[in-house]
């Protein structure tokens, strides 16, 4: 029951992850439909796909699932169908993409435990599933990094990760560790934003 729930959340995370790029995208180039389209996949595949190539898991996990390539592109022309609304209440997405970056979070964590790498290496890869999508979106259409933003994101991933790999160690069940895992990485990213949380600046 906790992998069919996983599932359905990693597709619906894909789908959403797509609907961002894709309003982005409009949003900073009035891109024609291949442009919003590729720059919502590069924001819902990248994380995942740069993970995969350092772990050197084979084949990547979209090109294995086509039902991941079904979820993104129907995330897109959802965006085209509905733009008007998803516009007017484009501030409730963003609950829905912190549960994403959670739960991408979390499955990019265990992808890399399975691969027999460090637990801390496993929590960075997982941290990278999650933002580097978002990462490359931002970079693709000329707007600020996330990473490099005030506001606590990819921190956030990295606390809920390293929460994730602890909680294993000391053996926590499954079925525990990662709804408690997701659910630091909301809490903090849902607080920063709401109390405009950051991380101290970098001063030489």
């Amino acid at each position: 029951m906790l992998m069919t729930l996983q599932y359905f959340f990693e597709l619906a995370g894909s789908a959403l992850f797509a609907i961002s790029g894709a309003l982005l995208a409009n949003d900073k180039q009035n891109a024609d439909w291949f442009g919003v389209t590729f720059v919502g996949f590069i924001t819902s595949l990248g994380g995942g796909t740069v993970r995969d190539v350092l772990l050197g898991a084979y084949p990547l996990g979209w090109v294995a699932d086509v039902h991941i390539f079904l979820a993104i592109l129907s995330g897109i022309v959802l965006t085209s169908l509905f733009y008007d609304l998803l516009q007017k209440y484009r501030h409730n997405l963003f609950l829905f993409e912190t549960l994403g970056i959670a739960m991408f979070t979390i499955i990019g964590t265990e992808k890399a435990l399975q691969c027999d790498v460090n637990p801390l290496i496993a929590a960075v890869l997982g941290m990278f599933s999650a933002v580097m999508g978002g990462v490359l979106r931002d970079v693709l259409t000329n707007d600020i990094p996330v990473l490099f933003r005030k506001e606590i994101y990819a921190s956030a991933c990295m606390a809920g990760a390293l929460l994730y790999v602890l909680l294993l160690y000391f053996e926590c069940p499954r079925n525990i560790s990662l709804p408690v895992s997701m659910a630091l990485i909301a809490l903090i990213r849902i607080a920063s934003v709401r109390w405009r949380l950051s991380l101290p600046r970098f001063r030489r």
